[in-house]
């Protein structure tokens, strides 16, 4: 673990954790149990509403602090705190408080935690949109340079996200990097310092697989994903109005299962038994879900990162299908659609 002038590690959230509802959720958990098992004193202070499904830090032993936007009681709070280490949860939180931790705590090393690059997502989601306007009936992902770097770079340097995301990296004296593709991406194309980009996947406990039911004892295709995230709504659509019906029509009996959290009344009105598409809602155990459903469908035509849900079918044994996007920096060869 990191040395510094002390063990306080604050960390700053752009959400309350949701284990249950994203992976953003069970990857910031991820972090918080590795340091507390380095005996780190934490705390986790955020400016956002209290979720519906936060986990409760004061259990594990975490401090919690709500704290304001353009507020000077941030200045007196961080004065107060001193800690050594902080850590920046996306880079909009670097953007609002990372000047005032240089200026109250400069001693304090500060890192970023980018779950995926932001503007990677949100320029392949516009290229997705460009594309679809010429492009209602037959899609084809590969044509839309999703994954050339050069075409990304291009479409990236002239956004104004980019500009914020990656002036962030640089302020930071570390950045956490979760996907090997995105590294290659800001090393390459942004000339980001490889000493200041640090590969840490996710960090899921190892699952008994004797305890796992087996294939026979699993049903219906299940798919699964907080509806806030833009790639996960996109993909239900997708699967809806193009995939679902083609599944259908070989297997009549089959059924969709869709889990995430906070589906909105469009995605509600999704629900159609007779279609054998079924919206579940909020997963409270998604563990349990993945590992009873027979196959896991994942048809994300963009997004960054790594995904959560096919990280948690391979632990628990659930043969999944998804897209080169999907499937991105999750193994060498991986299959794709």
């Amino acid at each position: 673990m990191l040395n510094t002038p002390s063990k306080k590690l604050l960390i700053i959230g752009y959400v309350w954790p949701e284990p249950n509802s994203s992976a953003a959720g069970s990857r910031m958990m991820q972090l918080i149990r590795l340091f507390l098992a380095h005996n780190w004193n934490i705390t986790f202070a955020s400016p956002a509403k209290l979720g519906e499904h936060k986990t409760d830090l004061i259990a594990l032993g975490v401090d919690e602090q709500t704290i304001e936007l353009n507020n000077q009681s941030f200045d007196i709070f961080i004065q107060e705190l001193q800690p050594g280490l902080v850590i920046f949860d996306r880079f909009m939180m670097e953007e609002q408080f990372g000047w005032r931790i240089e200026q109250f705590a400069p001693q304090a090393i500060r890192v970023l935690n980018t779950e995926d690059l932001h503007s990677l997502r949100s320029t392949r989601q516009q290229l997705l949109k460009d594309y679809l306007k010429t492009h209602s009936k037959e899609i084809n992902l590969e044509d839309i340079q999703l994954t050339d770097q050069a075409c990304l770079f291009n479409k990236m340097a002239q956004s104004d996200m980019a500009k914020r995301e990656i002036a962030s990296i640089f302020r930071c004296d570390l950045t956490l990097m979760i996907s090997e593709y995105e590294m290659a991406l800001l090393q390459q194309q942004f000339q980001a310092p490889a000493q200041q980009l640090f590969y840490l996947p996710f960090l899921y406990p190892g699952v008994e697989h004797s305890s796992l039911p087996s294939f026979e004892e699993r049903i219906h295709f299940v798919t699964i994903g907080n509806f806030r995230h833009e790639p996960n709504w996109d993909a239900v659509l997708w699967l809806k109005e193009s995939i679902w019906p083609l599944i259908r029509k070989q297997l009549p009996k089959a059924e969709l299962h869709i889990y995430g959290a906070y589906p909105p009344p469009k995605a509600t009105a999704l629900h159609n038994p007779k279609q054998g598409f079924l919206v579940k809602g909020w997963a409270e155990d998604a563990f349990s879900v993945i590992q009873n459903a027979r196959l896991l469908l994942a048809p994300l035509r963009f997004g960054a990162g790594i995904k959560g849900k096919l990280a948690e079918a391979m632990l628990n044994g659930t043969p999944s299908i998804t897209t080169s996007i999907g499937a991105e920096s999750m193994q060498a060869n991986a299959n794709s659609i």
